[in-house]
């Protein structure tokens, strides 16, 4: 699978390129599929290339809150890099979505043995971790001052 036209991994070695793409794989989810539940094993991740995806937040008396929506281009899903492997959000497709997916466990195995792959994932990882705490935390006084609101 080719990768090099990913925004995400603009600037990524031939090399690394080439063990990240051996975990990839092409996948498509229809409408309202769950892709994955806050908590449950985070055995994946994606980059979207079609469709919206919303990552919620599961809040006491609220149910899942919308925290953001992603298109085309973003990656979704950075639990899988950092133990107990656990995910940390929910996301759900909102309309019909074409994704690349990458198998995690074999991703970190690949890391164990390039470190310099390692880190570089590590670092483009971190600035979507900042990124989706950033929203999340952005959202937070919206949901606080509509109570009754949800979804």
């Amino acid at each position: 699978m080719t990768l090099a036209h990913e925004p995400f991994f603009s600037g990524t070695p031939r090399r690394a390129l080439a063990r990240i793409a051996s975990t990839a794989r092409p996948a498509a989810f229809p409408d309202g599929h769950r892709l994955f539940d806050e908590g449950g094993a985070a055995d994946r991740f994606w980059i979207l290339q079609e469709g919206a995806v919303v990552i919620d937040l599961q809040v006491p008396g609220r149910g899942a809150v919308v925290i953001e929506t992603l298109g085309p281009g973003d990656v979704l899903g950075w639990s899988w890099l950092h133990a107990p492997y656990r995910w940390r959000f929910g996301a759900c497709a909102r309309t019909p979505v074409r994704a690349i997916e990458f198998d995690a466990p074999l991703l970190r195995a690949l890391c164990a043995v390039d470190p310099a792959m390692a880190y570089e994932l590590s670092r483009r990882f971190t600035e979507i971790i900042v990124d989706r705490l950033q929203a999340t935390r952005m959202r937070l006084p919206d949901l606080y001052a509509h109570p009754a609101e949800q979804r």
